[in-house]
């Protein structure tokens, strides 16, 4: 008798478990779609607060106002520190053609460089001598206080999306090879220097210019990557402004026919010595198993070329989103549920790496980690990052997810750890996109999953660029219906992995072969945090 009973218990209490699951994932959609505070968060954030360069004091807002939005909702919260920046704070960018017609300039400052004088630097425009090193030498010896412009001007500012719509094919070609010639006749340039790029721009600035000038285009229509200084061997000494890829051209024509232009360059900042780093954490403590964890993970800083709307500001919103309904849906987790904003990722995930580095105790129990940090789309692929056992968790979670958001999202299992590797899954060798903070979980042997979006012209697997690390990651990029469906999906599946009654197991793949190398792939190592920074690493 009750070995009959016995499978019929088991079938009930399985149903009614299941029923459980589906009333709470029921609350979590509903609460999502019907109550979303993802538009005021982001208003807050990138709009009140703006951009979150490591080192300023926006930055420091931005930690602040995490706090506060996670104290107003019940959730405990802290500001942990790692180490310490360079601070920086930016103020105006006012840069002007004066002659041979007035124009003001569209552009910025670099992040973390040096200040003009409180009026500006007004100079001639100085573009690299083509003939010799002696010419470049002597020309050394004519640009102090001139503005240097280094890399050539576009040959068309028309992106390839754009040329391949309405260009006749042997137009498109001809633009093509002007291109190439161009780069080539850059570089054929740069020998003549007799100086390598990074020397040559070391004797530059060893020259005394009032500023360098720098364009970096993204290949997209009004759209620039902002990077710092360093990124092209600048100093943060020298005053360093990006300005359109229109501007640049313009400039570098009028220098380039001998109408010798005159710009003045206003750019102002303030340094403010060393400034603490932090990690932002929100907390909803288990209550059956406290020392076992669900991490939700997304930086907080940004670059410095705009609001970081879409890096990475909709992954910021969307775990504080999350957290606010678990708080309110499923206020006593199994597990501690853990959000970390992570600070100074932009410079080499330091925030992520320090906080590897300082809790062991965490990382060594964490049941899996949910990072976004790739724009505003939906997600559409989840990698199971080499453990050989994450298809069966994620699998069986996602049976739970609304059909309409698990029908879009491509598994793929095993994988290899960090997605800049190439992986072969039933035969097909495939690329990957780019590395975030999960990296530092996953090198440890945490199961760490990217939640990789819809590319939205972000700039990592389309053909168009137009938001990572530009001029133009703002609000208005953001598209709220998929930042809710984010929201929905990584709710439900930090439920269900808080819920589960075993921790996932770390077993690893035997990593294939890497097709450009020949040899076996290699599991990552833990990056060292900058607990000591300057400026990007």
């Amino acid at each position: 008798m009750k070995t009959r009973l016995l499978p019929l218990l088991l079938v009930f209490t399985s149903f009614a478990f299941s029923q459980s699951k589906l009333e709470k994932i029921d609350e979590i959609v509903n609460e999502a779609n019907n109550n979303s505070q993802l538009e005021i968060l982001a208003h807050e954030l990138m709009d009140q607060i703006g951009t979150r360069l490591t080192g300023t004091p926006q930055m420091l807002q931005a930690h602040e106002w995490v706090v506060n939005k996670y104290e107003g909702w019940n959730i405990n919260s802290e500001n942990e520190q790692f180490g310490q920046w360079r601070g920086w704070e930016r103020g105006i960018s006012h840069i002007d053609m004066l002659s041979p017609w007035v124009k003001s300039l569209e552009g910025q400052q670099l992040s973390w460089s040096a200040s003009t004088k409180k009026n500006g630097a007004k100079g001639e425009i100085a573009i690299l001598p083509t003939e010799s090193k002696e010419g470049f030498e002597n020309w050394l010896k004519t640009i102090k206080g001139k503005h240097v412009m280094v890399m050539p001007a576009e040959v068309s500012g028309r992106p390839d999306h754009d040329l391949e719509r309405w260009v006749k094919p042997e137009t498109l070609d001809n633009i093509r090879e002007l291109r190439m010639e161009s780069q080539n006749t850059f570089g054929k340039q740069l020998r003549k220097t007799g100086y390598g790029f990074f020397n040559m721009i070391k004797a530059i600035e060893n020259a005394k210019p009032a500023s360098f000038i720098t364009s970096m285009w993204s290949a997209g229509f009004g759209t620039n990557i902002i990077f710092s200084p360093g990124a092209y061997g600048i100093s943060s000494e020298t005053p360093t402004v990006d300005i359109s890829q229109e501007d640049y051209g313009l400039l570098y024509r009028l220098a380039e026919s001998g109408k010798k232009p005159v710009v003045n360059v206003n750019i102002q900042s303030k340094e403010l010595g060393k400034v603490p780093t932090y990690n932002s954490l929100g907390r909803i403590e288990g209550v059956e198993k406290p020392n076992e964890y669900v991490i939700l993970s997304a930086h907080l800083d940004s670059t410095g070329g705009a609001t970081g709307a879409t890096d990475n500001g909709t992954g910021t919103i969307t775990m504080m989103e999350v957290m606010r309904i678990l708080k309110k849906i499923y206020p006593n987790p199994k597990r501690t549920i853990i959000a970390a904003h992570w600070g100074s990722e932009e410079q080499g995930l330091n925030g992520s790496s320090a906080f590897v580095e300082d809790h062991p105790e965490i990382v060594e129990n964490i049941q899996a980690l949910f990072n976004q940090d790739n724009g505003t789309g939906r997600v559409a692929k989840i990698n199971g990052h080499g453990f050989t056992e994450a298809y069966r968790f994620i699998g069986e979670w996602l049976e739970f997810v609304p059909s309409e958001i698990k029908d879009e999202i491509e598994t793929i299992f095993p994988g290899v750890p960090i997605p800049r590797y190439t992986y072969e899954e039933n035969g097909v060798i495939r690329p990957a996109g780019g590395s975030s903070d999960w990296r530092n979980f996953v090198a440890s042997g945490v199961p760490g999953f990217n939640m990789t979006s819809l590319d939205f012209s972000y700039g990592g697997y389309s053909k168009y660029h137009y938001t990572w690390h530009t001029n133009r990651d703002t609000y208005d990029k953001i598209v709220f219906d998929d930042v809710r469906s984010n929201v929905i999906l990584i709710a439900i599946l930090t439920y269900l992995a808080s819920e589960e009654d075993e921790l996932m197991p770390r077993t690893r793949r035997v990593m294939p072969i890497d097709p450009r190398t020949g040899k076996r792939m290699e599991w990552p190592t833990l990056r060292v945090p900058n607990r000591d920074g300057n400026e990007d690493n």
